[in-house]
């Protein structure tokens, strides 16, 4: 006799409506705020005396820049902690999450510590380039490649783990290479989680502030982002800051919209 299934009762349990009410709020009321605190009247003006524009591009050109160069180097790593089995590839996971949970802040101090003119490699990237690179172009890049590439690993790591290697078997039997077999079996399998991947890396690297910050500086027109950008203009005039969140927030909204058919798609019966 088989055993007959219970019916779901319909309806939300009533300790779960509560807190989830709660923590909707939480995330709604600072967003809510600063579309009501934005002085809209003035805000074209703002853009243009502030120099919104100029930063956005910085912005936008040094993440996209971060991104192409996590995927570069981030794709290869997620494959080895995904596939190889050598000692110390758990002191490597490590490290790679270390970036996720250091305060940004304390990123761009080891950042410092690394290329800066005292740091560890401070001297022979002077001695290349005949200057420092810290409060530079390449610096925020640096910086925002840092806090992000993680983000890209982890996502990607986790395809690797889960890819169908029975069509990598299958070419192997062909006379495939491995390298081959890399770039036009395996890469095909796991580019859904690469696309996604570089999305949450990008925007991570466009939000970036605290190690953009103390690495690249703040020079408006070469190293003044759109986050750092706020933080001059909320010490000058806190009523004109909320206005520069716009442009950020827009940007959120794209990244759900990038990422919707997999995050927010319903799930079936």
């Amino acid at each position: 006799m088989t055993r007959r299934r219970r019916a779901i009762p319909a309806g939300a349990p009533a300790v779960v409506v509560p807190p989830a009410v709660l923590g909707f709020a939480l995330l709604l009321l600072p967003t809510a705020a600063i579309l009501v605190r934005t002085p809209w009247r003035r805000l074209g003006t703002i853009y243009q005396h502030r120099g919104v524009w100029t930063a956005l591009r910085v912005s936008i050109e040094s993440s996209l820049e971060a991104t192409a160069l996590s995927v570069l180097l981030g794709v290869p790593l997620a494959w080895v902690l995904a596939r190889l089995r050598l000692p110390g590839l758990g002191v490597v996971r490590a490290v790679v999450t270390i970036p996720l949970v250091l305060p940004p802040v304390i990123g761009g101090v080891a950042l410092f510590a690394a290329i800066g003119r005292r740091g560890v490699l401070g001297t022979p990237i002077h001695a290349v380039l005949g200057h420092d690179l810290p409060f530079s172009f390449p610096a925020i890049v640096l910086a925002q490649t840092f806090v992000a590439m993680p983000f890209l690993i982890i996502t990607v790591e986790s395809a690797f783990r889960i890819a169908d290697r029975g069509v990598e078997e299958a070419a192997a039997t062909l006379g495939a290479s491995r390298s081959r077999i890399f770039l036009r079996v395996t890469l095909p399998l796991v580019l859904p989680a690469i696309a996604l991947g570089a999305v949450l890396c990008w925007a991570r690297a466009l939000g970036e502030f605290g190690a953009t910050l103390l690495v690249g500086g703040n020079s408006r027109g070469t190293t003044q982002t759109l986050p750092t950008l706020v933080l001059t203009v909320f010490n000058d005039d806190p009523a004109d800051a909320p206005a520069l969140a716009i442009p950020l927030i827009l940007v959120a909204l794209l990244v759900l919209g990038a990422m919707r058919d997999r995050w927010l798609r319903p799930v079936s019966a």
